[in-house]
């Protein structure tokens, strides 16, 4: 199939699709008709004149993923990534919603630098660019940031984060779990207590004994995980937990949820496959904040994500330009990229394992980040009348993931030589197709 005939411009009507024979969900096949935008028809074989006819006869269709925890870096560090190139790399990988971290420069703290980004989202065109407001004025942790005025303001925050520091002052946090009750905004905590963590390299452990770096204890992230969620439950606000990465954090979670604390959590895909041994061989793209765990969190977070004491996955995706990888460990930057590999990791980590099916993806993976970033739009149903963005994918072949799959900026993907399952053939973004054939598409007027 000729995919170049898919790059419509963003301002014509989108095209009418009839895909023909998807698996919903992972459940019973159907044929799906995509219509101005929407699901306008389900059922077994439909026809709809003048429609694009795809067969995707074996293919899962999921709704549009949705990831809770992107770093796209503009404004400031475009050397890594833009709104533009990150954006197609979420297109890739069959998300059609990110929210986007606030450590840029200048710090997204205002409504002007939030609606800045949801402009050049919107100008992108691949995904739905979701502004996250910082908690506190240039993420120093030391008073709060414009929080309402970044709520009232075009792009409607809802979450708002210091990700990449923790809001490690207990009256600080309090106050912002506090202020954002007031239009149902939520906390996304980096929990990482700093003077447990300084000069950290890894997980603090036999390894790290073993390769003489300084450890990361899984205590500096419990710590302000338990600190927070007695906070949250004392003031009756809600609280996201961000890259949740070991086995205490699990349990203090479920307990909090047990005790009726409004908490949700994340993991990432390189939580749930990757461990600290990677670091053996002092290959930065496993150098990542917080770190590669042992492999007994490893199981714990994947039993916490199949039980639902952890509510998502998302991928913080983190770019960095080569130099800051190709260095010494202890010099190298913090991150990985993962939004073209995150469902593919997903597939091996937990549905191949038979810890969750195709319809728990689409819900870890879509309805839940949207439901707690409160996105109207996204996540929801693949039923008539819904918003029509969605991903099509080939759950059957395996191969090695290789650069090539990367549709980003920057290449730091510690997958790169792995082999991976799994393939997105299609994503289309309120009905109009970003990928096609497995073909990431190049749409006219959109920056190159």
């Amino acid at each position: 199939m000729n995919v170049s005939r898919f790059a419509a411009d963003a301002a014509s009507p989108p095209e009418t699709f009839l895909f023909r024979g998807a698996s919903i969900e992972g459940s019973d096949a159907a044929d799906i008709v995509v219509q101005d935008g929407v699901i306008a028809e389900i059922g077994i074989g439909l026809s709809r004149t003048g429609a694009t006819v795809v067969d995707v006869d074996g293919l899962i269709a999921l709704p549009g993923l949705v990831d809770l925890h992107t770093h796209l870096r503009e404004p400031g560090y475009e050397a890594s990534e833009t709104i533009l190139t990150g954006s197609r790399a979420a297109a890739a990988g069959g998300y059609t919603a990110v929210f986007a971290m606030p450590n840029t420069s200048p710090v997204a703290d205002t409504a002007g630098v939030v609606e800045q980004e949801l402009a050049l989202g919107e100008a992108a065109g691949f995904v739905t660019l979701q502004p996250i407001g910082a908690v506190t004025v240039g993420q120093k942790g030391e008073r709060l940031a414009e929080l309402g005025a970044m709520a009232d303001s075009r792009a409607r925050v809802r979450v708002f984060s210091d990700d990449g520091f923790c809001v490690w002052d207990p009256l600080i946090m309090r106050r912002a779990l506090e202020y954002v009750k007031a239009f149902d905004g939520v906390i996304a905590q980096h929990a990482q207590d700093p003077r447990l963590t300084e000069g950290a390299q890894m997980n603090e452990g036999a390894v790290s004994a073993e390769l003489g770096l300084a450890g990361w204890p899984a205590v500096a992230e419990e710590s302000i995980i338990a600190r927070d969620v007695l906070l949250a439950e004392h003031v009756g606000s809600r609280l996201h937990v961000c890259h949740l990465s070991t086995a205490g954090s699990v349990d203090i979670i479920r307990w909090a949820k047990k005790r009726g604390v409004n908490v949700t959590a994340e993991v990432t895909p390189h939580h749930l496959l990757l461990t600290e041994e990677l670091v053996r061989d002092y290959d930065a793209r496993f150098k990542v904040n917080p770190p590669l765990r042992r492999e007994e969190d490893v199981h714990a977070v994947r039993e916490g994500l199949a039980d639902g004491t952890i509510d998502i996955v998302a991928t913080d995706h983190a770019p960095h330009p080569a130099e800051a990888k190709a260095c010494e460990w202890h010099a190298a930057a913090n991150g990985m990229v993962g939004l073209e590999s995150a469902l593919r990791v997903v597939h091996q980590a937990m549905v191949d394992t038979g810890l969750l099916t195709w319809g728990d993806v689409a819900r870890v993976m879509s309805r839940e980040p949207a439901r707690i970033g409160r996105l109207a739009g996204h996540g929801t149903p693949l039923t008539v009348g819904h918003p029509a963005s969605l991903a099509f994918y080939d759950a059957s072949p395996a191969r090695p993931f290789t650069a090539g799959d990367l549709r980003g900026r920057s290449t730091n993907s510690p997958y790169v030589g792995r082999e991976l399952p799994g393939e997105v053939r299609w994503t289309l973004h309120g009905g109009t197709a970003t990928v096609a054939d497995g073909a990431l598409l190049t749409q006219p007027g959109v920056r190159a």
